[in-house]
């Protein structure tokens, strides 16, 4: 069965694909506006969550990818302070755990948050990261 492609939409003619729409929702909830985020991120993130489910990314992974990405992004502070003490502890943890194993999809996510230079500058501190 062939994958189903996302789609950014073109001249209000076409709509955004579903799953981009599910992540802009997801950033929303984790207190990040989508328009912050580039389309090509956007698309990354998605390509890469059909890469780790192989059928479709079910609804519940959205939030779970869009807190991870928004933690990324606004550092330990100011995510503690938009979606809560337990949320964060548990994205710190999720880093933590992609560090240790490397190849895992959170790695993958915290990766591309920094190619695409948009990770926080504390979080790169705080855990050492560095592209390369």
């Amino acid at each position: 069965m062939a994958k189903r492609r996302s789609s950014l939409g073109f001249l209000g003619m076409f709509g955004r694909s579903g799953d981009l729409r599910q992540l802009d929702d997801a950033l929303r909830g984790a207190d990040l506006h989508p328009a912050l985020v580039p389309e090509g991120v956007k698309l990354t993130i998605v390509n890469l969550m059909k890469d780790h489910w192989p059928n479709e990314p079910p609804s519940r992974a959205y939030p779970d990818v869009a807190r991870l990405f928004s933690y990324c992004i606004a550092g330990q502070e100011a995510f503690e302070r938009s979606n809560g003490h337990d949320l964060r502890l548990d994205a710190e943890r999720r880093i933590e755990a992609a560090l240790e194993t490397g190849d895992s999809f959170d790695a993958q996510m915290v990766l591309m948050t920094l190619h695409a230079k948009l990770i926080n500058a504390e979080v790169v501190e705080r855990y050492g990261l560095a592209a390369g």
